[in-house]
């Protein structure tokens, strides 16, 4: 079953180009590394619960007014997909929520250090999962990623934060989530279009975040007059570009060349959040982050020669 615009065209059947699916998913691992910057921003004077709803809100409305008038409201899915889509709900608010909860302990370098072990985590779980590429072509270059992900969260305490063992395991489950969603969202997109993925998904967690506001607030506490104008635009730029425009991004980029392939350039993610980091947060950046980063993108560019060994 597919989705239809009114011109009887399937929309989930339309496939884009190599060259438009790997742009994608470029401008999305950008957007997200500004992200981690946003984010560590917005706990100024949100909680890491009110900044995730709020940044879902507003990226759901974004999503779901941009679905109305390009699909207009046509989607048909089967029992099955709803109970996919609700899981796939739980990999968005893991990754939402678990990230700006490990940035209230650790800083936004270290953070954007530890989303750089995001293309080996999907490219690990999607050989086990569903075997695109072998699990020998994956492995070693995992190890790699892994050790430089323990690295920053084990030997970079000053550089860290407060709890960066609690932190880092925060923003790496958070990795993960995201790894399980790009996954299992492969699969429904063969039948269902990326825009109806992405606010159906977001629409289930936000929905289930909703009872956490009562259990972690900040903002709701002090009032909406305590934020800044600053962390109004860090929210701002996680619902528009991080949320709406980043995440659509990286499906379409993900229904073009597969998990794996798209994980590759997940690289570009902690790059721009260390560089932006040094330049918006004054963080500093030791030898220990240099490190880790190495042992990360090591890790990712023999991920990507043994799958591209393998698929060629």
């Amino acid at each position: 079953m597919t989705a239809s615009r009114n011109d009887g065209i399937p929309v989930a059947m339309s496939q884009p180009s190599t060259t438009v699916a790997y742009g994608s998913v470029v401008l999305a691992a950008v957007l997200w590394g500004g992200s981690i910057v946003a984010q560590k921003m917005a706990l100024g004077s949100f909680s890491a619960v009110e900044a995730s709803v709020l940044r879902d809100i507003g990226g759901l409305t974004i999503l779901f007014a941009t679905w109305w008038s390009k699909e207009r409201g046509a989607i048909k899915i089967n029992r099955a997909d709803i109970r996919l889509l609700g899981l796939l709900g739980l990999g968005v608010l893991g990754n939402h929520l678990l990230i700006l909860m490990g940035l209230n302990y650790v800083s936004g370098a270290v953070g954007g250090v530890i989303t750089g072990s995001s293309p080996v985590v999907t490219a690990l779980l999607s050989a086990m999962l569903i075997r695109d590429v072998p699990l020998r072509a994956v492995w070693a270059g995992s190890l790699l990623s892994f050790v430089g992900v323990g690295l920053v969260s084990v030997a970079g305490f000053q550089a860290a934060g407060e709890q960066p063992l609690l932190g880092s395991a925060l923003v790496f489950l958070g990795v993960v989530s995201w790894a399980l969603y790009s996954i299992g969202s492969r699969t429904i997109m063969e039948r269902i279009s990326a825009l109806t993925v992405n606010w159906t998904t977001l629409m289930v967690a936000t929905v289930l975040q909703i009872p956490l506001l009562w259990t972690d607030q900040k903002m709701l506490q002090t009032g909406v007059g305590s934020v800044t104008t600053s962390d109004w635009l860090a929210l701002g730029y996680l619902i528009l570009f991080a949320t709406a425009v980043a995440q659509q991004a990286w499906l379409f980029g993900v229904k073009g060349i597969g998990p794996s392939r798209a994980s590759i350039l997940g690289n570009l993610t902690p790059v721009a959040a260390i560089g932006l980091s040094v330049v918006i947060l004054g963080e500093s950046v030791g030898m220990i982050e240099v490190v880790g980063i190495g042992l990360i993108l090591a890790g990712v560019l023999i991920v990507n020669r043994q799958t591209a060994e393998v698929n060629g």
